[in-house]
């Protein structure tokens, strides 16, 4: 009796830890879970599971792996924010699979991602057709961001992706020539703006046009 007791109470305490570090760990929803998050997630329920299934064993053993995952994770997630290299190590970075209507096999290929799945996910988000999809973005938690076509807009008139040209500071270079854009024609156009140090903005998008700049905050 005493040790269904004992599973009980182990049982309840664990569940209030588990709820406690996955909160501090931060708010995600589950399918936006960077691979990492998901191991995490599984080791911390697999190490509760196992300190239930053994109540004779001393409980911190249990809890100070979990613990030690928890710090290991706050530590990496402020470190991320930092660092945009370590972010993209971390979490992955998204990947234009269809661009201006056209799709880019080369990255499919690159992300081991098929046709099956473009289509797959094509219909979840109610698109029937691959030729009214104007962008799509195999985001890092796997999920497909879609822009369809703009039907009102003129034959010749090239749609441009809003993509961020500056992030944390740090200007990204794979967007500009995704837009077909240059580092000086960017640092021109800042210029021009009133911007002189890149470095000082904390995010800017350039869409049909138009800049879109937010200042670092002081």
């Amino acid at each position: 009796m005493e040790e269904y007791i004992i599973i009980v109470a182990r049982t309840i305490f664990l569940y209030i830890v588990i709820l406690f570090i996955f909160r501090v760990m931060g708010k995600r929803e589950i399918g936006e879970l960077s691979v990492l998050d998901l191991v995490v997630f599984i080791m911390i329920a697999e190490m509760a599971v196992v300190a239930i299934e053994n109540p004779k064993d001393e409980l911190m053993v249990a809890l100070l792996p979990m613990l030690i995952l928890m710090g290991i994770q706050i530590i990496l997630a402020f470190v991320s924010l930092k660092s945009q290299r370590i972010r993209e190590l971390i979490d992955g970075k998204p990947s234009v699979i269809i661009n201006n209507g056209k799709i880019d096999e080369k990255e499919m290929r690159k992300q081991r991602y098929n046709f099956e799945d473009l289509l797959v996910q094509l219909r979840e988000k109610n698109v029937k057709n691959v030729a009214d999809v104007e962008f799509a973005i195999l985001e890092a938690s796997g999920k497909l961001s879609v822009f369809e076509k703009n039907k009102d807009r003129e034959k010749e008139e090239e749609a441009t992706l809003n993509l961020p040209l500056i992030m944390d500071g740090s200007i990204q270079e794979e967007h500009l020539k995704q837009i077909g854009k240059t580092n000086l024609w960017l640092r021109q156009q800042l210029r021009e703006l009133g911007y002189k140090d890149f470095k000082e903005i904390s995010y800017c998008s350039y869409n049909d046009g138009v800049f879109f700049i937010d200042i670092k905050d002081e």
